[in-house]
């Protein structure tokens, strides 16, 4: 009898969950005092002065600095969140889509498309942030999500086109999540970081249509066909 489960997540999704949920443990089990002693209440603070990226950030290394502590920061904001709701809805997130996501694309393909995501949504974020004069911190694993949200909106839309249906569909998910963060920014404030989660997505989708196969001309084909 095999034991084996019917659609295991692929592994560079199960990876990363288990990268962000130990480090979410760890901060969130120091926060209440249960690991760490007393010190521990500090860690999260301390994590995002040290893996966080900021618009002021690029505007150093746009200015020549190429300290490896600054490059960091382009990949490792994802890796810390404020606080335990903040990272368990990413995991969720990064878990439903990158089950689906990683069924259909390989490892390197799936990696890409995560890393476009993450580090076109901190240069965008960077980028608005100078525009606008706010030096936010940004942290959490959301540019990656939606880069995953724009691969899949890359998928749907080509279901879509398959069975005859209107791909314009695709985007309904992509529509609705802009359409909240919106509804939140006018209610509660203006949040920067969603810059970061919509270039993630265009940068996430770009990725997927290039690393599919046949590439950029398998798509254009399909758009002259359509």
């Amino acid at each position: 009898m095999n034991d084996r489960p019917v659609n295991p997540l692929p592994p560079l999704v199960l990876a990363v969950f288990i990268v962000l949920a130990l480090i979410e443990a760890a901060l969130s089990l120091g926060s209440a005092g249960v690991l760490g002693g007393a010190e521990a209440v500090g860690w999260r603070v301390a994590l995002i002065d040290r893996l966080a990226f900021a618009p002021r950030v690029q505007e150093l290394v746009w200015r020549g600095n190429w300290e490896p502590q600054l490059l960091a920061r382009y990949v490792s904001y994802p890796l810390v969140h404020v606080s335990f709701t903040h990272a368990a809805f990413a995991c969720a997130l990064w878990l439903a889509l990158g089950k689906f996501v990683g069924e259909l694309y390989r490892p390197l393909a799936l990696a890409v498309i995560t890393l476009a995501a993450v580090i076109g949504g901190a240069v965008v974020y960077g980028v608005y942030g100078s525009l606008i004069g706010r030096n936010m911190a940004l942290v959490g694993a959301y540019p990656a999500v939606y880069g995953l949200i724009g691969a899949y909106t890359y998928l749907m839309w080509l279901r879509l086109g398959q069975i005859g249906d209107s791909p314009a569909k695709a985007f309904r998910l992509i529509g609705v999540l802009m359409g909240l963060q919106l509804t939140f920014a006018m209610l509660f404030g203006s949040d920067p970081s969603w810059t970061a989660d919509l270039a993630g997505f265009i940068f996430g989708g770009i990725a997927a249509i290039l690393v599919a196969p046949g590439g950029w001309k398998a798509f254009l084909r399909r758009m002259r066909r359509d």
